[in-house]
């Protein structure tokens, strides 16, 4: 997955099996040939493929080599190999980091072994077909093999309409899945076994929790200190993203108590004039602020797309259409920081750890809202709520749609209240769009509740989450952004170990409390951030799609999705898009973020399903 060195390995066995590993290293540790992968062992008959970066590698190579092992390379990938070795599958227990690899070992039957992190920070694709196996970092390479054709799966669609991305581990194609996170999966002599070796666990609901809030506020602070200092381990230039929020500040000012060298951060803003309305992004002036004050080599990146022309590229990279514009500013935020950095550490994962969203707060006083009278909510509020004017252009834009959510949404029960928030597209709307389509979109978000159901509610909302939206999208298009451009994004608040030990040691009430999000973190980061950033609200990292749709993408969009278009496609009513299309010009609904999708889909089904097909109508 980058430019640095490549290679292959395959064989053909005496019963006439054919299988081999292929790699594209982008190299992090160990910048020599001494890092080439296909990795063998020095016997031969045991090679790995790995994308990632380990780090606990190096006390795992101190105990490796106090019992004997001696390394030929100082790359993690032969930390991986020698573990492996020693201790067999569940060696991936040990691990700690963000890696998808592969492990052909023919000591005995050829087995090939597959491994994800523990939150699904790196992708993993795989193919089964009988007693065949194809799998890869990107979907798209899957479709080089002659017998595998992209279709569209229709039950994925479903979801996709209804949530803007498809939740792991399925797909928009069909017969194509991905790894899950936290598991592992052995294939030998045809034979597939997958097994979970992780899960984010918690306390039961009522479980009394040990410590004030001073004491562990202090205990997180020197904790996630350590874990950003671990994850700054490189052979490469290291550097940050930096936005007005709490996660990547805290991320920055932890590097900078790590480090007395040069501080590379970066943000992205775009032009005031994209920004009318848009009162839920990013102010960029904060973190030039900070920036300043921690003594950051700081490059805040003013963005102008083209859109038009940058989008197909895009839904290219992501192999999976993924219907969030912020994978414009992710991808140019990487483009830019990688003329000066390699890697680059991201906050992602705090708001799940800690509690960040304002949907975990809606959840929480959902509660408080039913107990109001039902003729009172459904006969008079949720409608009122229901009806706030849309308000496209202004700064109350972002209000009243949280009025609109809070209105379809706060009568129900809390499971179906949260999932109904995660909705883009009603079932009643996807039946007009797309009809008959099969499937239950939330299927895994269900499934994810139930396997914590015995925990409080905020922290059952936290593990949902990490189980379906941030793997699925924010971890998703953060990985294909950034290695589109060939950088490496690694994620301190999803190290496990700080992870697990916040789930077991912050009370609920310290996540969330009077209001404020992610309370104990803000204590922890008292004194190493200014106020201005702790007492900063939550904003997106979002893009200003409403001014694209309205500007320069009105065009693509009139065409894209024309009438002659949907209707050759087949899959989405062209009248229920014009009419969506034609609300949201008028003002009437905003309809921004499902017009946009629509595009991407179509873009999707140009760049998968037209090109292959017009490619083996050629040979």
């Amino acid at each position: 997955r980058g430019p640095d060195d490549s290679g292959v390995w395959d064989e053909r066995l005496p019963d006439g099996t054919w299988w081999g590993l292929g790699s594209r290293r982008l190299a992090i540790q160990d910048l020599s040939p001494a890092g080439h992968m296909p990795m063998p062992d020095e016997s031969g008959r045991v090679h790995i493929v790995y994308n990632g970066e380990i780090y606990n590698a190096p006390a795992l190579r101190r105990e490796l080599e106090s019992e004997g092992v001696r390394f030929r390379s100082s790359s993690d990938t032969e930390v991986l190999l020698a573990l492996y070795l020693k201790e067999g599958p569940g060696f991936v227990e040990r691990l700690n980091g963000i890696f998808a690899f592969a492990i052909a070992d023919r000591r005995n039957a050829p087995r090939l072994m597959l491994a994800r992190d523990h939150f699904g920070v790196k992708p993993l694709y795989v193919a089964r077909r009988g007693k065949s196996l194809a799998f890869a970092s990107e979907a798209k390479a899957l479709f080089e093999l002659p017998d595998l054709q992209p279709k569209m799966d229709r039950a994925a669609l479903r979801s996709y309409l209804t949530f803007l991305w498809v939740p792991e581990p399925g797909t928009l194609w069909e017969g194509v899945e991905k790894l899950p996170a936290a598991h592992f999966a052995l294939f030998e002599r045809g034979h597939w076994t997958l097994q979970r070796y992780w899960d984010m666990t918690f306390p039961p609901d009522g479980h009394r929790f040990a410590g004030d809030a001073a004491s562990l506020a202090a205990e997180l602070r020197e904790r996630f200190l350590a874990t950003v200092k671990s994850q700054m381990i490189s052979d490469v230039p290291v550097g940050a993203f930096l936005s007005a929020g709490l996660d990547s500040s805290s991320i920055v000012a932890a590097m900078r108590r790590a480090t007395t060298g040069t501080l590379r951060t970066y943000t992205v803003t775009f032009p005031k004039r994209h920004l009318v309305g848009e009162n839920n992004l990013d102010d960029a002036s904060v973190a030039a602020r900070l920036a300043a004050r921690l003594g950051a080599q700081h490059q805040e990146i003013i963005v102008e797309p083209d859109v038009a022309k940058l989008l197909p590229k895009l839904v290219w990279h992501m192999d999976d259409p993924t219907a969030d514009p912020a994978i414009i500013t992710d991808y140019l935020v990487c483009r830019e920081a990688k003329k000066s950095a390699t890697v680059l550490l991201s906050g992602a994962g705090g708001d799940e750890v800690f509690g960040g969203y304002r949907k975990y707060r809606a959840a929480l006083a959902g509660r408080a809202y039913r107990r109001l009278p039902a003729l009172l909510r459904r006969g008079v509020l949720d409608p009122l709520m229901r009806s706030a004017p849309v308000m496209n252009g202004t700064p109350f834009k972002g209000y009243t749609r949280m009025m609109r959510k809070w209105g379809r949404s706060a009568s129900l029960e809390p499971r179906e209240q949260f999932i109904q928030d995660a909705t883009y597209l009603s079932a009643a709307q996807i039946e007009e769009l797309a009809p008959g389509l099969p499937g239950e979109p939330s299927v895994m978000h269900r499934a994810a509740f139930d396997r914590v159901a015995p925990a409080d509610l905020l922290n059952q909302l936290l593990y949902v989450d990490t189980q379906t939206f941030m793997p699925s999208l924010n971890l998703n298009y953060n990985d294909k952004m950034s290695m589109a451009n060939s950088v490496e994004v690694r994620v301190p608040f999803l190290d496990w170990e700080l992870a697990r030990w916040s789930a077991w040691n912050i009370p609920p009430s310290m996540k969330i409390r009077g209001g404020a999000t992610k309370w104990i973190l803000r204590q922890a980061m008292n004194g190493l951030l200014p106020e201005e950033v702790l007492r900063q609200p939550k904003a997106s990292f979002g893009a200003p799609v409403g001014y694209w749709l309205s500007g320069e993408l009105r065009e693509m969009t009139d065409d894209l999705l024309s009438e002659r278009r949907l209707r050759e496609r087949g899959w989405l009513n062209p009248a229920a898009v014009r009419r969506m299309i034609d609300e949201h010009r008028r003002g009437t609904h905003d309809w921004a973020l499902q017009i946009w999708q629509f595009l991407t889909l179509e873009l999707w089904a140009q760049q998968f399903l037209d090109r292959t097909a017009k490619a083996t109508a050629l040979t």
